[in-house]
């Protein structure tokens, strides 16, 4: 019966967090489900980016 219980728990936790970051989502404050993730190859390179790369000057 304990099993039952904690299982029960559980799956109640998860629900509750899988709503949570659904509400924080379409807060925009997370990408959880509904949005996929952020193609980083079409975001801009920031400027550490640039300093860090390997360029010559001549």
């Amino acid at each position: 019966m304990d099993i039952v219980v904690a299982l029960v728990f559980s799956a109640a936790v998860l629900f509750g967090a899988d709503r949570l970051l659904l509400w924080l989502e379409s807060r925009g404050h997370v990408n959880w489900r509904r949005k996929g993730r952020r193609r980083l190859s079409e975001e801009p390179t920031t400027e550490l980016d640039s300093m860090l790369c390997d360029h010559t000057r001549r």
